[in-house]
């Protein structure tokens, strides 16, 4: 009796642990039901992972109704949604500023999830860019590139580390937070911008001698800190949006 208890304990705690790990798709409804009726630049579009499972994306062409210069994916942090402050500013004013972006709704975990549990939805993640580019492929943009912030940004890592590096011309990583050096550099084919505030989270400020290193030879790659920043840009996200534009139209030429 008791091994027999102990065996439903632990099959429980396994089953629990698999489930905690699976993309919160209720969330994800949750989130697109409150900001798409509030969507003020740009339209709310569903794209299809190979699953059947349609999630969020923010699309929002060149404001001037001229070509963009490139299609830029937007990609938010940990736990959040495609039109959330600082990414609703990256996207809205680099479409006002040349480009068309899509901001895409990542994978999440329940609120009280924590970000050593997110790596299990990496690959889940990796697909929704691939989706993402094929979107701006479809619509004939010859250049992409991707913004990314935070975990967003440990996202597009491992989507390049798994294949994606040849898909994209560009990679603004924002304030990745990660425990180590950026995953397989040697698979970056497209510049990078490594850019974080000077107040950023502890982790962010001590890696970035490394994250520089690692980047540093790869051709029209750079690092830069934003004085007084924090790590969601708060009152700097238009400092911030500027030195991401001017990266991306000396690289997306």
């Amino acid at each position: 009796m008791i091994a027999r208890l102990l065996f439903m304990l632990a099959w429980c705690h396994a089953t629990t642990a698999v489930l905690a790990q699976t993309p919160d798709h209720a969330r994800e409804k949750r989130w697109a039901d409150e900001i798409t009726p509030a969507i003020l630049v740009g339209d709310a579009v569903y794209l299809t992972q190979k699953s059947g499972h349609k999630f969020l994306a923010v699309h929002a062409p060149n404001a001037s109704g001229s070509k963009a210069r490139a299609g830029v994916i937007v990609v938010h942090g940990m736990g959040v949604h495609p039109d959330w402050n600082l990414i609703n500013v990256l996207r809205s004013q680099l479409a006002e500023q040349g480009y068309a972006t899509l901001s895409v709704q990542m994978p999440v975990l329940a609120s009280d999830a924590k970000g050593e549990q997110y790596p299990a939805l990496f690959p889940d993640a990796a697909e929704r860019l691939q989706a993402a580019v094929t979107f701006f492929r479809d619509k004939g943009h010859r250049k992409i590139a991707i913004v990314s912030h935070s975990m967003g940004a440990r996202m597009v890592n491992h989507f390049i580390a798994v294949g994606g590096a040849s898909a994209i011309d560009a990679w603004v990583s924002v304030g990745i937070v990660s425990p180590s050096v950026y995953l397989q550099p040697e698979r970056f084919k497209a510049p990078v911008l490594d850019i974080y505030g000077e107040k950023d989270f502890p982790v962010v400020l001590q890696n970035a001698a490394a994250r520089a290193d690692a980047i540093k030879r790869i051709r029209g790659s750079g690092q830069m800190s934003i004085a007084g920043a924090d790590h969601y840009f708060n009152g700097a996200e238009s400092e911030l949006t500027r030195h991401v534009k001017r990266f991306l139209d000396n690289v997306t030429r």
